[in-house]
């Protein structure tokens, strides 16, 4: 991490790296981290990893994060950044649309960054479309990068780093799902609010709210 820091500071970057291996609440697991070191080479924001990745791969491998990584337990945003707040996530936790909604509505993020490294039949298959429907249901920015290629003989990942725009438009892509590379877009807010102005979701959620749970009188009523 500390050679992170060093870079971001002289190079005057944002980072945002992920998942690192932070120390655990035990000797067998460690937790998958994401972390957000700004210009200066602070550290940011840390997100721990609260989805593991407990899955037998359809014609793929079977895996288990959970035998040697703890799950996390908070949601986390990163505030007053060049893409205005950012919500925090890794990989597998993708498929949990409610926590994107979460730390969209409730906690304020513009841009979601999910760095990820999807194995290769679950990435081809769902990579693209979950980041863009994430990217359409919080009208928000996605930056998703994604590792690539042939990590050892029984793993492999699918690549194809993107950046989503709030309109589910990529704006930005690694073509190739094998090789690494640099993906560069422009992030405007103004295109936040844009679409949030046209299509109010987050006041038509807080109205459909009353008809999913009712008030607290009904729901102890049930």
């Amino acid at each position: 991490m500390t050679r992170y820091r060093s870079l971001a500071r002289d190079h005057n970057l944002w980072l945002s790296l992920g998942g690192f291996q932070e120390t655990g609440p035990d000797p067998d697991h460690v937790y998958n981290t994401h972390v957000i070191v700004d210009s200066q080479g602070e550290i940011r924001s840390a997100y721990r990893k609260i989805h593991l990745f407990d899955v037998d791969v359809p014609n793929g491998p079977s895996l288990r994060e959970s035998r040697t990584t703890a799950p996390g337990s908070k949601l986390v945003t990163c505030r007053t950044t060049p893409l205005g707040t950012i919500g925090l996530t890794v990989c597998y936790d993708l498929r949990f649309p409610e926590l994107y909604q979460q730390l969209t509505w409730e906690k304020g993020a513009q841009t979601l960054v999910i760095p990820a490294a999807f194995t290769h039949v679950t990435g081809k298959a769902h990579w693209e479309l979950l980041l863009r429907a994430r990217a359409v249901e919080c009208q928000s920015f996605v930056v998703a990068a994604a590792q690539a290629g042939q990590h050892n003989e029984k793993r492999t990942s699918y690549g194809r780093s993107l950046v989503v725009d709030p309109w589910g438009e990529v704006v930005a892509a690694l073509e190739d799902p094998w090789e690494t590379g640099v993906a560069v877009a422009e992030i405007d807010l103004a295109r936040v609010g844009e679409v949030r102005g046209r299509m109010p979701i987050q006041r038509h959620r807080e109205q459909g709210h009353k008809a999913y749970f009712g008030t607290e009188e009904e729901a102890t009523t049930r």
